[in-house]
């Protein structure tokens, strides 16, 4: 899909009511491996790989703010012709969805139906709020690029961190994500990411309260290493008609880690009238 002057790449599978899924940091679609062929009999998915993430173009200049990729996400549905959808996001894309679900409420409350978000990145979980100031700043960012371009194992050392049991990664894992580093700006896109990462927590701060009529499902992992389970309880109290499903002894991915019981959820709540 060309969007915002640049070539956007998605997957579509299943037929029903639709459904779009938003990856996290320095994720794509390829999340979504497990779940697209369990959830296409029951919704119609949309899988995007931002841009300047996966296999999308990284065009130079592209507003990486949580306000700047939840309005992206909202031309993407309108290109789509979709007049209402569910939303799903995870990490940092769990934190553009409730921006997404924001401007919904605000546009057209009817639009957005249902609201799943898995590990979301929020206010409350406090390891994300302390670690992304530094990669903001020039020492940190200078940091970063070189540690990614000389120190091969780095990359495979934090996607194992990740997971609460490292035998339940996937074999296909690390080499599915690893991929896209081969197109030239995929260390730049995570870094203007970071730069708006506390001006973004506190704007979704302000806009948390104006989601209460969302119908919202809350999933996580209790061994979460990047985002706290801790931080599920306060991130609950926003919503009137919120679930929760906590799956133990699973770390950040359970879309992965425990993909049978992570479908089995979802399709259970997105059944629900």
């Amino acid at each position: 899909m060309d969007l915002d002057g640049a070539r956007m790449r998605y997957l579509r599978a299943g037929s029903g009511r639709p459904l779009i899924l938003l990856h996290g940091l320095f994720a794509y679609s390829f999340s979504w491996r497990y779940t697209l062929p369990a959830l296409a009999p029951y919704a119609n998915l949309y899988a995007p790989d931002m841009l300047g993430a996966g296999f999308s173009d990284r065009p130079p200049g592209l507003d990486h703010s949580m306000r700047g990729t939840a309005r992206r996400v909202l031309q993407f549905a309108d290109r789509l012709g979709l007049s209402s959808f569910d939303l799903l996001g995870t990490s940092r894309g769990g934190a553009v969805a409730m921006a997404v679900a924001a401007e919904c409420v605000k546009e057209n409350p009817c639009r957005l139906r249902k609201l799943v978000l898995v590990c979301p990145v929020n206010p409350y979980s406090p390891h994300g709020r302390m670690l992304a100031p530094l990669f903001a700043t020039p020492a940190g960012a200078a940091g970063f690029r070189w540690a990614t371009a000389h120190i091969p194992s780095l990359f495979p050392f934090f996607h194992g961190r990740l997971y609460a049991d490292r035998s339940k990664i996937p074999p296909d894992s690390l080499e599915g994500y690893k991929a896209p580093q081969a197109i030239p700006g995929w260390v730049e896109h995570g870094l203007s990411i970071v730069q708006t990462w506390t001006a973004d927590l506190k704007e979704l701060e302000t806009l948390l309260p104006k989601l209460k009529a969302v119908r919202t499902l809350l999933m996580w992992g209790d061994k979460d290493p990047a985002v706290y389970v801790s931080s599920m309880r306060e991130l609950a109290r926003h919503f009137s008609s919120v679930q929760t499903v906590v799956f133990p002894g699973i770390g950040h991915l359970p879309y992965e880690e425990c993909s049978e019981e992570f479908n089995q959820e979802l399709i259970r709540f997105l059944k629900q009238e």
